[in-house]
């Protein structure tokens, strides 16, 4: 099996997939690749040769945090590391923030969209602390949303106050630091010890931009992401092998970057 990580994958109880997944497409009729099950995500990675992936999951409402945190202990494997998600108008949110380091799991999941959020706010500032304290990764939605108005929430500036405000925030941004927001991400983000996955975005970018914001961004930082089942996995492998960036940086993506934060094989 090759070494590669995919950072960022979604999926849904069997019992509620078909629902949740015509819920998210809304009326757009989104394209989907898989059906929202963890067999059928488990079935693309053994197609592509994908080692692991993170689930990563979404509390629209506070209430969502102990089935979340049920579920998330239900599919943990060998090959699938789920990330829970705690909604931040929680009243208990610090104490299940220790609840997930206390269960063994490696992150947490926020989306300022669904979560309804600006991911600076101070009223954020105790969780980003207890979850430094705990060790734990985050994965933060970060750009805009095509689901979504387009408001400014989640964009580079507002990340860079986080980090500044955390140094120690094992923080990682989503679609090559924020979806549709790319020059402002060249202009803050690119080039600082800042983590980005790059699922959703070498779909909208042209090769050349593609890779000129990768290759000037610290090699160690950058990680293997799809956003499955929004996108195929193996069209987003093939994606990241057309930018040519070297087997060192390319083994570093799709894999050593990766197994180093969640400190895994």
């Amino acid at each position: 099996m090759n070494r590669t990580i995919d950072f960022h994958t979604h999926a849904f109880p069997d019992e509620l997939a078909d629902k949740a997944m015509k819920k998210l497409k809304g009326e757009e009729d989104i394209r989907t690749y898989l059906d929202g099950t963890i067999s059928s995500l488990l079935a693309s990675m053994d197609s592509c040769g994908i080692d692991k992936s993170v689930v990563c999951s979404i509390a629209t409402k506070p209430a969502q945090f102990d089935p979340i945190l049920g579920w998330s202990k239900k599919i943990r494997s060998d090959r699938i590391v789920p990330f829970p998600s705690i909604h931040p108008d929680d009243a208990q949110a610090i104490e299940h923030i220790s609840k997930v380091k206390g269960e063994g799991f490696k992150g947490i999941k926020f989306h300022p969209y669904y979560q309804e959020f600006r991911l600076d706010d101070e009223k954020l500032f105790p969780l980003y602390e207890k979850i430094v304290d705990e060790q734990l990764i985050v994965v933060m939605h970060t750009g805009f949303d095509f689901t979504f108005d387009k408001i400014r929430i989640a964009d580079p500036e507002k990340i860079v106050r986080v980090y500044d405000a955390f140094p120690g925030i094992r923080f990682v941004t989503t679609h090559l630091g924020s979806w549709n927001d790319w020059d402002e991400v060249e202009k803050h983000l690119i080039g600082k010890k800042i983590y980005m996955e790059i699922s959703f975005s070498l779909e909208y970018l042209d090769i050349e931009r593609a890779r000129r914001l990768i290759q000037s961004h610290p090699k160690e930082y950058i990680f293997f992401g799809t956003d499955s089942p929004w996108t195929d996995q193996g069209n987003a492998l093939s994606l990241l092998k057309k930018l040519d960036l070297g087997q060192e940086r390319e083994n570093l993506i799709l894999h050593g970057n990766a197994a180093g934060l969640l400190q895994t094989a």
